[in-house]
């Protein structure tokens, strides 16, 4: 499936340069007309990312929960600054399908754990932010990608998929925001490894080629962003590219 994503920050729709709050490109497109131009080629899925909550938990969006609310012709996945049971049942409540989980779940693994048995595991998304060291290691970001953890991967997707967790959306840091294209071998390996997992691939596509490549690699879903608000190509191209590998 391809899967739209669109990140806030104080409201306005941005994409940041490979995870840097500095490097940043704010975009003028009302996020109801976007997401309106989505849904009329056909988008029945939305990624929406809270930065603000990913930097400082106290500053979610609460713009968010409007969207939400806004639509029930489409479903939405989103992420930023979950830290609590109250913050679950907000968006859940709000109708969202699932809620992305991933500082909060490296930290205190054995309450997400807690989540996954009293939610479903079919209501949550982990993200493993993920930054390829000189080592050729796979090292989780964590805190909006301003901390570098010595934390694996492959660890930590063995430790939940036991749970029973299942959607895993990964992102190569060094990649994001570029259109440089995705990190095919990162996703090879994480799909190899983990056969049973249902994986998001996000960072770096740019054209279409690149929507090809991940659909001929087994890869379940790819997250574009910047790619679609730069009209590097539309939605409607993108899953026409998809359902034709």
């Amino acid at each position: 499936m391809i899967i739209p994503s669109l990140d806030f920050i104080q409201g306005k729709i941005v994409r940041l340069y490979q995870g840097n709050y500095n490097h940043k490109i704010y975009y003028e497109t009302d996020i109801f007309e976007q997401i309106d131009q989505y849904i009329q080629q056909g988008s029945k899925y939305i990624h929406l990312v809270d930065l603000d909550g990913c930097k400082n938990p106290s500053n979610r969006q609460k713009n968010i929960l409007k969207i939400i609310s806004h639509y029930n012709k489409i479903q939405f996945q989103v992420g930023g600054g979950i830290r609590t049971t109250e913050d679950l049942e907000n968006l859940f409540n709000a109708g969202v399908d699932k809620v992305v989980i991933g500082t909060y779940a490296i930290l205190h693994p054995d309450r997400f754990v807690r989540w996954l048995n009293k939610y479903s595991c079919a209501n949550f998304v982990l993200a493993v932010d993920t930054k390829i060291n000189q080592k050729n290691e796979k090292k989780i970001a964590i805190h909006g990608w301003k901390t570098i953890t010595e934390v694996n991967v492959d660890s930590v997707l063995r430790d939940f998929v036991a749970h029973g967790l299942k959607h895993i959306l990964c992102t190569d840091i060094s990649r994001d925001g570029t259109l440089l294209g995705p990190n095919i071998n990162l996703y090879q390996s994480l799909k190899t490894n983990f056969p049973t997992i249902e994986l998001q691939a996000s960072g770096g596509i740019g054209s279409l080629k690149d929507v090809s490549h991940l659909k001929q690699n087994n890869i379940d879903h790819a997250i574009i962003g910047r790619a679609f608000l730069e009209k590097k190509f539309t939605f409607l191209e993108a899953w026409k590219c998809w359902q034709n590998e």
